[in-house]
């Protein structure tokens, strides 16, 4: 059997939200010199150096409908057993009938039902290589919800063992995952391509770094602004105003003939890219939020009977104060976003606001001052792939504290840790007092970050942990 020059990247979810899988298909086509077919499901646009090279094609699978609401309970659980049988019905139609044949499948896991199975198979079929890359443990994201003693989280367990056993060749994030799967998993193909050194954003140019691009992006973004979750806040309060319904202002930048100027009262961009999952309990950062409100208001003292209008009034006429206003950026989507969003309409915050809206990849180093992170990890062996994204970047992060995160975040390098609201209040606290003029401990980081970011590429790493890995399963099963 010849090689064929193809490969072939599976993804049981939204490719545009698949930020890895998207970097492997690029590193196909331009290291690799193979053209490069995406199975996953639509949503969310691709970057557009995947959606427009001429070597990659992405297929959009159909995907298995949400329940209506006026659905019967009763059949419900019909409706969740059949859900992974036309899932693997339909893989199994892209893998072997839609797509040309590969040299090489190379599937994200989780989830591992029923993609492990599709793709096994797929490979079987088409004599083809089999790798799996590594993020997580499906049945530890499934014990989420059901339970570690559930007989559906054992029966998970065991399918991604065996399937995951039957794999040609692994990829993994985490140097704790790699022992687990060598150890524990008896998997013994592992190549650790570590997320830690390598900045997913490496294809941003990074020279739009700057504060022209950074405050046409802001009025970009302006028009958004104005949706507020209650009637108003510290952001909407001069926007919704009718005689500021002016193009040259936005809570950031001041237009002044063909000049530009960033306001040195505007707020502190802050994102936060959840999936709105239990494994993230965006009830951490609300209570931050709330906690941050409430002594900035006490050190200035402000008491109870100073109105918000004040506050604001003065915000919008240029005053200045020791600690700015936030304003959270939440991506993502997800089953407990509508519940929090109820959470936030009832928040009473004089200088802090959220938004949930898309922030394209382009948006992330010419408009963001600092990442906040809550996955704490199902398994406690991976790593959130949305820290690489900002670090990418040369954002600096504060991340939820657990068994491995230190093996991305470098405390004070590049980010901090916290293990509680009051902690990330606490961060807040130091990382802005004195924005945007002073913020030292910010600054350090983010130059850091920009260090790291222009010595170590994707592709470097790519080349010395991924290719010698996929061009040796490809000869063995071409031979």
């Amino acid at each position: 059997m010849g090689k064929r020059n193809r490969a072939a990247v599976v993804v049981l979810g939204d490719i545009g939200r698949s930020p890895r899988m998207q970097y492997h298909s690029l590193s196909l086509a331009r290291q690799a010199h193979l053209n490069v077919d995406i199975v996953a499901y639509g949503g969310s646009e691709p970057h557009i150096s995947v959606s427009e090279h001429q070597s990659i094609h992405i297929h959009k699978m159909p995907q298995w409908p949400t329940f209506p609401r006026n659905f019967p309970k009763i059949l419900r659980p019909l409706f969740l057993i059949l859900k992974p049988i036309f899932q693997f019905l339909v893989l199994l139609w892209y893998l072997c009938i839609k797509i040309p044949a590969p040299d090489c499948f190379i599937v994200q896991n989780p989830p591992s039902v029923p993609t492990l199975v599709a793709v096994k198979w797929a490979s079987w079929l088409r004599h083809s290589a089999f790798i799996i890359d590594w993020h997580n443990f499906g049945y530890t994201l499934l014990a989420l919800s059901l339970g570690r003693s559930s007989p559906f989280v054992s029966i998970y367990r065991w399918f991604e063992n065996h399937y995951g056993k039957m794999a040609h060749g692994s990829l993994c994030v985490t140097k704790a995952m790699q022992h687990e799967l060598s150890e524990n998993w008896g998997i013994k193909y592992e190549h650790e391509l570590d997320i830690s050194k390598w900045p997913l954003f490496c294809m941003i140019n990074l020279l739009n770094f700057s504060g022209l691009h950074h405050s046409r992006k802001s009025m970009m973004i302006s028009k958004n602004l104005n949706e507020p979750y209650g009637l108003c806040d510290c952001i909407s309060n001069g926007l919704l105003r009718a005689d500021d319904n002016d193009p040259n202002l936005t809570p950031f930048t001041e237009r002044v003939g063909t000049d530009i100027f960033l306001k040195e009262n505007r707020p502190a961009l802050i994102v936060s890219s959840t999936s709105w999952t239990p494994d993230e309990d965006f009830g951490i950062l609300l209570e931050a939020a709330l906690m941050y409100d409430r002594r900035v208001a006490a050190l200035l003292g402000e008491d109870d009977s100073t109105g918000d209008e004040v506050v604001w009034e003065g915000i919008r006429d240029g005053k200045e104060f020791l600690y700015p206003r936030l304003l959270f950026i939440i991506t993502g989507k997800g089953p407990e976003k509508e519940k929090y969003e109820q959470k936030i309409r009832k928040l009473n915050l004089r200088r802090v606001a959220f938004r949930t809206m898309w922030l394209s990849a382009e948006d992330y180093p010419v408009l963001l001052d600092l990442g906040v992170c809550l996955h704490t990890s199902s398994s406690g062996l991976d790593l959130p792939m949305k820290v690489v994204d900002m670090f990418g970047c040369g954002l600096p992060v504060c991340a939820v504290s657990y068994s491995c995160i230190k093996e991305l975040v470098d405390v004070e390098k590049n980010g901090l840790l916290f293990s509680s609201s009051s902690e990330l209040a606490d961060e807040l606290m130091m990382l802005f007092e004195g924005f945007p003029g002073r913020c030292d401990s910010l600054k350090s980081m983010r130059s850091n970050l920009m260090e790291r970011v222009s010595s170590v590429r994707w592709a470097t790493v790519w080349d010395e942990n991924a290719k010698p890995l996929i061009h040796k399963v490809i000869s063995e099963r071409s031979t």
